[in-house]
């Protein structure tokens, strides 16, 4: 198929039962695309939709689109919930090196790209999201270009080129964006408590949302600072303008995410480089760069050290994602380190989130020998090279203090059948 400018209506006609079509998720997700197949839901009737669409920042519903839609998700979201129970959701329970691979060997009969204009090369930009589009681009039979003018050109390891598209659709409309919200005060401590055990020259990986916001505040005295990470929000905007992070490509990530104002600043401003997940959540790479920082979220630890992540009461609420990449090549790294940070209490502080054991519902994200640095708003504890009694130890000093008691006598008998 020669390349051919078309309608997104002409682009959605081409959709047929028995297909498999790639939608991009994170910023990279094509709202114009979805408005769309809204206008002519039964061009999704027996599609297979997939695409890596993250819990709290992409709201589509795909399968709503047609009863016989089904769909190949790799996190859990809400909407997803009802598909799952009746058997149209997919659910693959994959970290993002193992979403790559089955991407990578996935028969995709149309891909879709979200690409700025194309320069004088007849090359597009992906604009604030590489992470997993390079993976099924050049296979699928099919490959539409939604060129919007909102996208910044961005320096990064992959472009669209315009020769290879088999239709280009020109759009205006408007981004996926994200807000991170204001940090509690017991977020913002939690962060100092970080920012104590980050070194100047480290090189950082975190995740999004309140507490890796506080997290980049409570940097703001450091120096020398890198970014190697899967997301990257603007709340590190004030570290690049503070010195804090410095340089030409100093921050290489998969995806930029904020509002159009930050995506406006991630094409002009040089310190961003983008990568796609091949790239960024490559053990090998990672483990090669020396004091490689991983900071993460977790929802609860026992005092095993085993991490809870995304399941509350054995309900899934969404995905390991790129954590274990980032963990296990912080361990590899000369000088690294890998933190997981969590409030000490859940709902109204009656619940500790530092357990004795992990319930028999709950789901494990990071096992125990995994486990270097934990933060809570009561401290830091480094647990690297320690025995299980003095892990057991500094976890329940990390706890608040109501529960310190309790968690302590659960130890003792924990022990005792070791």
């Amino acid at each position: 198929m020669t390349t051919r400018a078309v309608r997104l209506d002409d682009a959605v006609a081409h959709l047929e039962p028995g297909m498999t079509v790639f939608v991009p998720g994170m910023s990279g997700e094509s709202l114009a695309l979805l408005d769309a197949l809204k206008a002519a839901p039964h061009k999704a009737a027996g599609v297979r939709f997939v695409g890596v669409h993250f819990p709290g920042i992409n709201q589509s519903d795909y399968l709503a689109l047609h009863p016989e839609a089904t769909q190949r998700a790799y996190f859990m979201q809400p909407h997803l919930r009802p598909a799952f129970a009746s058997g149209r959701a997919e659910l693959m329970p994959l970290d993002y090196p193992g979403t790559l691979n089955d991407l990578a060997h996935l028969p995709i009969d149309i891909a879709v790209a979200q690409v700025s204009p194309r320069d004088e090369d007849g090359l597009m930009s992906l604009g604030p999201c590489y992470d997993f589009l390079p993976a099924v681009w050049q296979r699928a039979r099919i490959k539409v270009a939604h060129v919007n003018p909102r996208i910044s050109r961005t320096r990064g390891s992959f472009q669209v080129r315009a020769a290879d598209c088999d239709l280009v659709v020109e759009v205006d409309a408007p981004l996926v964006t994200f807000d991170s919200g204001e940090p509690t005060p017991d977020l913002v401590e939690l962060g100092r408590h970080v920012a104590s055990v980050v070194r100047d020259g480290d090189t950082l990986q975190m995740g999004i949302g309140k507490m890796m916001t506080a997290v980049l505040r409570a940097l703001a005295c450091h120096r020398n600072l890198h970014v190697y990470s899967g997301m990257i929000t603007g709340a590190a905007v004030p570290l690049i303008d503070g010195g804090v992070i410095a340089g030409e490509g100093a921050i290489e990530v998969g995806v930029a995410l904020g509002d159009e104002d930050f995506y406006r600043r991630v094409g002009e401003d040089p310190t961003f480089y983008f990568r796609p997940v091949a790239e960024t959540h490559d053990v090998r790479r990672i483990a090669a760069i020396p004091g490689f920082v991983s900071i993460n979220a977790a929802l609860e630890i026992d005092l095993l050290g085993q991490v809870n992540c995304d399941s509350l009461g054995g309900r899934l609420l969404a995905g390991v994602g790129g954590m274990p990449a980032f963990v296990q090549g912080a361990q590899l790294s000369e000088g690294g380190r890998a933190i997981f940070c969590l409030p000490a209490t859940a709902g109204r502080g009656d619940v500790s989130r530092i357990v004795s054991k992990l319930g028999a519902r709950s789901l494990v994200g990071s096992p125990r020998h995994a486990l270097d640095i934990v933060v809570t708003e009561y401290g830091a504890a480094s647990l690297r090279g320690r025995s299980v009694d003095a892990r057991a130890e500094r976890l329940i000093q990390l706890a608040a203090p109501q529960f310190r008691e309790r968690l302590l006598a659960e130890w003792r008998d924990i022990r005792a059948t070791l």
